[in-house]
């Protein structure tokens, strides 16, 4: 058994995910069917031609989000931000997005172009 990660003497519990029941494979915070719209796009607008995958529309409470924020641009190996429970990521990313995010349980759909 491996011991558990400690910081200055305090055992650390878990990531939020871990904390929130949502592990590595499980599902996402339960919502209702078809009430959840997960919406992976690109946009330009104001970042001076750069492009950025956005992700809007997922459930889940501030803390779920940055884990699953965190986890995406590791997934991607690419910055980013959480700005207003919208997920942004730099680059152009949106199929590997929207396969992980099905994968966690969540209904994705590209949108736009």
């Amino acid at each position: 058994m491996k011991p558990r990660p400690t910081y200055r003497g305090v055992v650390l519990r878990g990531t939020a995910l871990e904390r929130a029941g949502a592990g590595r494979h499980k599902a996402a915070p339960s919502v209702a069917a078809g009430s959840a719209r997960v919406r992976v796009g690109r946009e330009v607008a104001g970042r001076g031609g750069k492009g950025v995958t956005v992700i809007s529309g997922v459930p889940g409470d501030e803390a779920y989000l940055e884990e699953l924020a965190t986890r995406l641009k590791k997934l991607c190996g690419a910055g980013g931000a959480l700005k207003d429970r919208v997920i942004e990521i730099q680059g152009d990313h949106r199929d590997r997005l929207v396969a992980e995010l099905c994968k966690l349980g969540l209904e994705a759909k590209r949108s736009g172009g």
